[in-house]
This record gives structure tokens, sequence and C-alpha cells, in this order.
């Protein structure tokens, strides 16, 4: 369904500035944003995905991966197609890295937020997960169904990369209770080369989201050669510490996947150093993932 996008404005040239993410597009009439779901048609930003799921399930609340909120919880989970990263080692890329001016006809279901707050009712959910796919790039859909979640005496969760803007966490912050947000890497050069983004505005967004008093869990995949290294695995333990001790870190073990399917899958040992950083900076709850 198309929508009137939020968090917008027209620019010089006739362009639309889309302000929902860090890349804060520059959109011409008629083209895609970076994220492929968001277009501008004369003179206005549209979403094209507000209530079109792509999945729809019931999940443990552990799954997100959150450890520390509502443990033994069940959460209804949406996505939609698209995503504002490019990751070489996405693990739902077959749903994340489509992008609508393809046309591939990835098939969808019409489940409408108050669908979706009573599918959650019906099946016994604690709240409702943004996933699967960036939450960000439909943002409109999940604002208005974690309005309604909220009425309904439901919690909100995104599970995020974090590229969000300081605009749009303000608008989303009143509703959304809860956030796993990867930290990918430490390095600028990581998230250029291998995500198609930069760094510091996730690290603004896990700050902000913290000093919000959103209940906050860190996710890093440790990727062999990659972002691995001694010094980086303890920048990554330093910054979580930074941000708060007691926020739980999951450090995941890597698994050949997408366009990185030559490579390895992380050493146990990889993962343990991880967690000897963690410990190192008093971090109080570290989880190995995928292992």
């Amino acid at each position: 369904m198309k929508k009137e996008a939020m968090l917008w404005e027209r620019s010089d040239q006739g362009k639309i500035t889309c302000r929902l993410c860090a890349h804060r597009c520059r959109i011409a009439d008629g083209r895609f944003g970076i994220c492929g779901v968001r277009r501008a048609e004369r003179g206005k930003l549209y979403t094209l995905v507000y209530g079109e799921a792509v999945a729809a399930h019931v999940d443990p609340i552990e799954k997100k991966p959150l450890a520390h909120f509502m443990p033994g919880t069940r959460v209804y989970s949406i996505a939609t197609v698209g995503c504002n990263f490019r990751c070489l080692f996405c693990q739902n890329w077959e749903i994340s890295q489509v992008v609508l001016s393809d046309e591939l006809g990835i098939p969808t279901q019409t489940l409408p937020p108050r669908d979706v707050v009573e599918r959650a009712r019906a099946a016994g959910c604690a709240g409702v997960a943004y996933t699967y796919t960036e939450p960000t790039i439909f943002f409109e859909y999940a604002y208005d169904t974690a309005v309604l979640a909220r009425e309904a005496g439901l919690k909100n969760v995104f599970v995020t990369n974090g590229y969000m803007t300081v605009e749009a966490l303000e608008k989303i912050a009143p509703y959304l209770d809860a956030a796993n947000v990867d930290l990918k890497s430490f390095r600028e050069e990581f998230y250029r080369k291998d995500c198609g983004a930069r760094l510091e505005p996730v690290l603004e967004c896990i700050t902000c989201m913290r000093e919000k008093g959103i209940w906050l869990e860190i996710t890093t995949l440790v990727i062999p050669g990659e972002n691995d290294s001694e010094e980086e695995l303890d920048d990554l333990a330093a910054f979580v510490a930074r941000t708060g001790t007691d926020i739980p870190w999951h450090i995941s073990r890597f698994h050949p996947g997408y366009r990185w399917q030559d490579r390895s899958s992380t050493p146990r040992e990889t993962l343990d150093r991880a967690a000897r950083a963690a410990a190192s900076h008093g971090i109080e709850h570290v989880h190995l993932g995928n292992v």
C-alpha cells in the first residue's frame, strides 16, 4: 500500500530529502531512496510497503535476541521487504535486499496495523517485534502499529542496525520499549566497504536510545578476518561498557552466507576472546550466539 511518508522535506532542485535514516537520501522525482521502498512522486515522499508484510511470525523474545527484556515471553514479529544497508553477509538477504524498483514480485500479505495487534493478542504475545529486515525503512507501518500496540498493553521491540536519525528516534521513542542494535564493527572502513553505511550514526543512535531509557541490548556478528582482531574486540567492548556495563552484549558466530559463501565460520576461541574483552571492561551480561 502506498502512503505518504513521515520525516521528509523538499530540497533544492526539486528533490526530496528523506530524514528517516542517516543516509538522508536526496531523491529525484520518480526515484527510490537507498532503502528501495520509499519513492518521490510529484513533490512528496511515499512509502510503498505500508501494511505489506513479507514475514509475520510468533517468536520467543530470546530469538530477537533479547535476553533480559520480558524473558520467557513471545512476540509477534513483522517485516516488509527492503533495507538501508547492503551487508555482504546478510542473513535475511532474500527479503532485505529486495528493492521494489526491480519488481521481483516477492509475495507479501496485506496486514494493517490493527490486524497485527489483534493477531499478537490472539497468540498470547507480550509484544510486537519489528525485525527480520530493518524496521526504520517501514517506519510509518511500525509507528502506527506501535501506537495501537501500546494502547492494547503490548510492548514494542525494534531489531535494528541503528541507522535511524535522531528525528526518527524521537518520534518512535514514546512507544518503543526495547531494542537490539547490531553494532557490526568499530571500524569506519568495515561499515563503508561491507555495509554501505557509516559507523558514527550507529554509535550516536545507541547512545541516544540509552539516554531515552529504551531497554537496550547489542549484537555483534564476529567475522574472521574482518572485525575479529584483539584491538577491535577490545574497542567494541570498551564502547559497550562506556554506554553501560549493564547492557547485554550478544557476541554472535558468523556462518557463510549471501555474498560471503567462501568464508569460514568463526572459531569458538574468537568468541571466547571477545567474551574476555567484555569481562575486562566490566560488562555484566555476555551471550554467545550461533554456537
